[in-house]
């Protein structure tokens, strides 16, 4: 029967968590010029749910490609990342949602070692306990142990483990920020890792301009209610005022940063105030948010990132069109 660490308490860590986080992010990024917020924000109950939306839409290519490539792959994947099978395998998933992939991956794990351990870890709550649900569902014999928690403001600390641990950063998720940052988390999950310890890491490949855009603005308009829910979310959250109809959801390519970025626009002058964070904001007609960025890569890009956060490469997936890569990596 699968186990949950009971010290855990999901929606008070959650609210713990979140709030003054929340407060620091508004201030530092709407009084910024240009005004930004971090894509982190987005993941709260509605916003998780809409995402899920997002990823069985047709435009949407990331989830069905990767889950295409690790239901082909999981078992030598996971072989060539649990090198003595007969010791522990802890799985260790940042940004877990869900876990609606991870199970591929656990259940390949459980055909070479009776003694798996999953720990999902996830800024949302409620997603963090259909992760754990999906789980102790298909495979009882796993032993899950949630976190609640921030990896990009408060780095992951993980319990001393006799075996090996196969960290999880897949569905894209290292896309959402920048070359430095990047590099920062990958470097912070290291330094929880030991030799023998490997990643798989998820990432989307440069390809077409209209192929990217339709994935990020998408017929049905789910991506731009997920979007402007971060307003609706600091509406909640830090007692703001902002009126989601006064902005539009925009998304663009930027090729010379290879990146998606999608923006708020402001469609008319107005003010905002957010009593949580003590702040009065003028909004300019066609005055942006930038909320999020979507990274896309080329194996000389996966390959430096991976470099200059301490891991070297052990084997890399793909698909056939070759948009998107998983990439297991070992320390260096």
């Amino acid at each position: 029967m699968a186990t949950y660490l009971e010290t855990v308490d999901l929606e008070h860590l959650a609210i713990a968590n979140t709030r003054e986080s929340l407060t620091c992010e508004v201030r530092r990024g709407l009084i910024a010029r240009p005004r930004e917020l971090s894509a982190w924000m987005f993941y709260d109950a509605e916003g998780s749910r809409l995402f899920e939306r997002i990823t069985m839409l047709p435009e949407y290519y990331p989830t069905r490609t990767e889950r295409a490539i690790l239901t082909e792959n999981a078992d030598e994947i996971v072989a060539a990342a649990h090198g003595d099978r007969s010791s522990p395998l802890r799985v260790v998933e940042l940004g877990a949602g869900t876990a609606s992939k991870t199970c591929i991956v656990l259940e390949a794990a459980l055909r070479i070692s009776d003694d798996v351990t999953f720990v999902p870890v996830d800024v949302c709550s409620n997603s963090l306990e259909l992760a754990c649900q999906n789980v102790a569902c298909r495979l009882p014999e796993v032993r899950i142990e949630p976190v609640v928690g921030n990896y990009v403001t408060h780095p992951l600390e993980l319990e001393p483990f006799f075996g090996t641990t196969l960290a999880l950063y897949i569905g894209t998720s290292i896309g959402n920020f920048a070359p430095e940052e990047a590099r920062l988390i990958l470097r912070d999950l290291r330094a929880q890792l030991q030799a023998g310890d490997a990643l798989l890491l998820g990432t989307d490949m440069v390809k077409d301009e209209a192929t990217l855009l339709a994935a990020y603005d998408d017929s049905e308009g789910i991506t731009a209610a997920f979007n402007l829910n971060i307003l609706h979310r600091l509406n909640r959250e830090v007692g703001a005022n902002f009126n989601p109809a006064r902005f539009r959801h925009c998304a663009l390519w930027n090729s010379a940063e290879s990146r998606i970025e999608m923006h708020l626009e402001s469609t008319e002058a107005q003010d905002v105030v957010i009593e949580g964070a003590g702040l009065d904001l003028h909004f300019m007609p066609c005055e942006t948010i930038h909320t999020e960025n979507s990274y896309k890569f080329t194996d000389e890009d996966i390959r430096g990132l991976l470099s200059e956060a301490g891991f070297q490469n052990r084997g890399t997936w793909k698909d056939r069109r070759d948009w998107y890569s998983l990439t297991l990596a070992c320390l260096r």
